[in-house]
């Protein structure tokens, strides 16, 4: 199942022709093993290699008989292959072929998202310097807290990704294995040197241990890997679209000029793309669950897990892939207003500055919980009120007792809550 979504070099790795040539190239490289141990004619192998072929219909209209996808695979290959085809499969269950190349594809599939990732990484961390020293107001609880820079948000979104990079090479390490070890794993028709060779020929590892499938957790750790950097990218796609909001338009989505925002209103600039990573990075999520329920197979195995597969791994790696280059695209493109960020962080009219004052007399001798009290005063005035914060402050007895107005104003510089954004990008080497 290939969502329309999906971008051409991850479709290709999903259509069923490949998924069956995959499943074809394990076949032919498990012949050529069983050539190298005498078991095959090696003359078989070269027949084998030369025509073996399939036709998708056909497996399609033998599986509707047979109900069983593997064999149906099989009988066209040998339609096309003649004779020869009695030694394709040898000493194989299903799941050592379909498992194999599962494994193959979503390491492919893999290789990609790592590719992905590394280009959203660039694109954050030219836009972080770019707005290294755009001073902007830090939000808790969406209150305005203290002042920030723009460059170190997009820098703390570099730094994640970069974990999520290292996160996506694990994931590719953990399910980069194959298995052709037999109906339960103990090579009773097989030899292991076959395993060793196809997965070799493949770029695969052999698991070390296996039933007739490839444990589960594998695959749960995969997806919930996937999950683990959509949840990322919804962070981010969140609060670019708080960014947009009218109230705020502190950072927007790029508009084309010939875009349209709204079927009734003119004047609409929506976070559209933002908004539609939210939605899948939610669906990617939501295939965690069922990735983990697939872990505990009754015995050594069952097919519980592979109907799940057939939506869950196809979707979510496609789904991942497209709202990664959907983000890229987003950040390389934001358009960012600096002057409605400092207008905003003016808002309040002081108030974030509050830590600084009561910093500044806790250092002049004052009591910690008593200057709070003198401060946070003066602030609800500000906030129930709309008294000015600053002359408040100067008119406080208690305050003046410890700090002059210049003293007062000192505090009121966001340039001095930020001497540290130099040092704090040097971590990256930035």
């Amino acid at each position: 199942m290939i969502p329309r979504y999906t971008r051409p070099a991850m479709k290709k790795i999903w259509e069923e022709r490949n998924e069956w040539q995959t499943m074809l190239d394990v076949e032919i490289r498990a012949c050529e093993a069983n050539a190298e141990l005498g078991r095959i004619p090696k003359e078989a192998v070269d027949v084998i290699r030369e025509k073996a072929d399939f036709d998708v219909d056909r497996i399609h209209e033998i599986d509707a008989e047979v109900n069983h996808d593997i064999i149906a695979f099989l009988t066209s290959v040998g339609e096309f292959v003649g004779d020869d085809a009695k030694y394709i499969h040898m000493g194989l269950t299903s799941t050592d072929v379909k498992d194999t190349g599962l494994c193959l594809m979503l390491k492919q599939a893999s290789d990609i998202l790592v590719e992905d990732l590394e280009k959203l990484a660039e694109v954050l961390k030219r836009r972080a310097v770019e707005f290294k020293h755009t001073p902007t107001v830090g939000r808790t609880h969406g209150v305005h807290a203290e002042p920030t820079t723009f460059g170190l948000k997009l820098l703390l979104w570099y730094d994640e990704t970069l974990r999520n990079i290292e996160r996506m090479k694990r994931a590719r390490e953990i399910i980069s294995v194959g298995k052709l070890s037999g109906a339960v794993g103990t090579y009773a028709d097989i030899d292991p040197f076959v395993e060793k060779y196809v997965c070799g020929k493949l770029g695969l590892k052999p698991a070390r241990i296996s039933t007739q499938v490839i444990q589960r957790d594998r695959h749960a750790e995969y997806m919930t890997t996937l999950a683990v950097i959509a949840a990322s990218l919804e962070k981010f796609a969140t609060e670019i679209r708080h960014l947009q909001r009218t109230e705020v338009r502190e950072a927007e989505e790029y508009f084309s000029p010939k875009q349209k925002g709204s079927s009734a209103m003119p004047h609409k600039r929506n976070p559209v793309r933002s908004e539609r990573v939210c939605g899948l990075a939610r669906l990617i999520r939501g295939y965690s669950i069922p990735a983990l329920d697939d872990v505990p197979l009754w015995h050594e195995r069952d097919i519980s897990h592979s109907s799940v597969e057939r939506v869950m791994l196809p979707d979510a790696t496609t789904a991942l892939d497209y709202i990664l280059s959907q983000f890229t695209s987003i950040i390389d493109k934001l358009l960012v207003y600096p002057d409605k960020m400092m207008a905003d962080l003016n808002m309040t009219g002081g108030l974030i500055y509050s830590p600084r004052v009561l910093l500044a007399l806790v250092s002049k001798g004052a009591y910690r919980d008593t200057a709070y009290r003198w401060v946070q005063r003066n602030a609800m005035k500000r906030w129930l009120q709309g008294e000015d914060f600053y002359e408040n402050l100067c008119r406080d007895e208690d305050v003046r007792k410890y700090l002059t107005p210049e003293e007062i104003k000192a505090c009121f510089d966001p340039k001095a809550m930020l001497t540290h954004v130099d040092e704090i990008f040097a971590r990256f080497g930035l």
